[in-house]
């Protein structure tokens, strides 16, 4: 039997009251049933949002953007909608279990040994990702450098070197502590902030010599696909939106917010159905507020490529895309512009790396706990894996910046990885809700009609990515 599956059945021993991975009868609520309700609730949707608008969306969306116009505009919204069904899948099985999506995933059969086979790409990937997120303290350093450079070029070698080494000394030292509620908050700000950020940008646009018009929104809601920009969707569609490690993620922020501990233990009962049913609801109204929120920033994102860059023909990659736009709002607007727009990549890239962190520390420890190296039902034991995470892992990242210095690069390897991952998170989902989720808590005809509609569209997209990755297919 698993670490988290014992845990799961209440273990007598290393554990504490408010563990909120531990499903204990005393620890029951009554879930909200309006969303006024429920807006008290919400926060693991809240850091997913902080997780995803970051490099991803500031360089990604606003290159793509910059590469198609404004055609594109309507797959930002499909793109990041399609995957919400995945995620709240994964998240519904969370709830119901009180098992994170780690022993999910080694729960899929084949297996080899401990492990499942879906646990073996997490852990492929996982290593890729050490490559991506480097990026994420790049990105960072490089937005640090320009606003407040040091030396005599804003990003010469020495300045973002120094940035990059303060990041992530700063990023250890605030989350040691691994504490949920001082996560949550501090997302909850940033996220804020770029999100009114980037709309005070977007929107600004057409007062401005790259004014857009209601008919470019319009041409760019219009589901027209030119042949030419087929490979510019695909790049779109998986890298814009839940990833997989953010789905992972928030199947461990929505337990710490406490959905499945105060669903209670599965006892079989009506009681229990339907409490489940109602914090499962819950956590969908969180899912679908953080979509929003990350939707409305990558579009922001996008039409800030399409209205500034397309017409100029630029399509700047990795931080000198940062560096063109800031530069470009210092012309247009002068220098509260370039201000403003930094700001909004600080707490977009910030928010990124505050979320990323203590999010890949609980996959990280949860993978090692099946593997046999600790029990996942001790609390204390936990925690230490998860903070040692926390201090390793942001190392291990600007290492591989220091070593290869290319964020664009690397958020591209970890993107390619991700994708094909991804597919087979679709697959884990599935097979999750027909297995371990009884019938009357997996949601009517519309849920199951969403996860077959996500999960074909990942699955083709996962197949897309491991073509083209080999070279069988073209991008582009």
């Amino acid at each position: 039997m698993s670490s988290a599956a014992r845990s799961a059945q209440q273990p007598e021993t290393a554990v504490v009251q408010d563990d909120p991975y531990r499903l204990d009868p005393a620890g029951v609520r009554e879930p909200p049933t309006t969303w006024r309700g429920s807006i008290r609730f919400f926060g693991p949707g809240l850091i997913v949002s902080a997780s995803i608008v970051g490099a991803g969306e500031l360089i990604t969306a606003t290159a793509l953007g910059a590469e198609a116009g404004f055609v594109l505009l309507w797959l930002v919204i499909f793109s990041t909608l399609v995957k919400v069904a995945v995620q709240v899948e994964m998240a519904r099985y969370s709830i119901v279990t009180g098992l994170g999506g780690m022993e999910g995933y080694n729960r899929v059969p084949p297996r080899f040994g401990k492990v499942s086979w879906v646990f073996v790409m997490w852990a492929l990937m996982a290593i890729s990702k050490l490559i991506q997120t480097g990026g994420l303290i790049g990105g960072m350093a490089a937005a640090l450098s320009i606003l407040l450079p040091i030396g005599s070029a804003p990003l010469e070698t020495t300045s973002l070197t120094i940035w990059a080494v303060v990041v992530t000394g700063a990023a250890i030292a605030s989350l040691y502590a691994n504490k949920y509620g001082v996560i949550e908050k501090v997302a909850v700000f940033l996220t804020m902030t770029f999100v009114a950020v980037t709309l005070v940008i977007a929107l600004g646009l057409p007062m401005t010599e790259y004014a857009y018009s209601g008919g470019d929104l319009a041409s760019g809601l219009s589901l027209s696909l030119p042949v030419g920009a087929i490979g510019i969707a695909v790049a779109m569609f998986g890298l814009t939106g839940v990833g997989s490690e953010e789905i992972t993620a928030y199947t461990y922020w929505c337990l710490e917010k406490g959905y499945a501990r105060w669903s209670g233990p599965n006892d079989g009962s009506a009681d229990y159905k339907r409490r489940a049913r109602g914090w499962i609801a819950v956590m969908q109204k969180d899912a679908i507020v953080a979509w929003v929120i990350y939707t409305v920033s990558t579009m922001s994102f996008y039409i800030m490529g399409a209205a500034v860059l397309h017409p100029q023909g630029l399509v700047p990659q990795g931080n000198d895309m940062i560096e063109v736009l800031s530069q470009t709002y210092a012309s247009v607007l002068g220098e509260w512009g370039r201000i403003l727009y930094l700001v909004g990549a600080l707490a977009a890239l910030g928010s990124t790396i505050w979320a990323a962190i203590p999010s890949w520390s609980r996959s990280w420890a949860n993978a090692l706990s099946i593997l046999g190296v600790f029990d996942w039902a001790d609390s204390a034991r936990r925690n230490g894996w998860m903070r040692f995470f926390i201090v390793v892992l942001p190392l291990v990242w600007l290492l591989t910046f220091l070593w290869i210095s290319s964020p664009f690069v690397m958020i591209l390897i970890g993107g390619v990885a991700g994708g094909i991952f991804l597919a087979a998170v679709a697959i884990a989902a599935w097979y999750l809700r027909r297995t371990y989720v009884e019938p009357d808590l997996r949601g009517g005809w519309f849920a199951t009609a969403a996860i077959i509609v996500s999960g074909v569209a990942i699955l083709l997209l996962g197949v897309y990515t491991a073509l083209s990755s080999t070279g069988l297919v073209e991008i582009g």
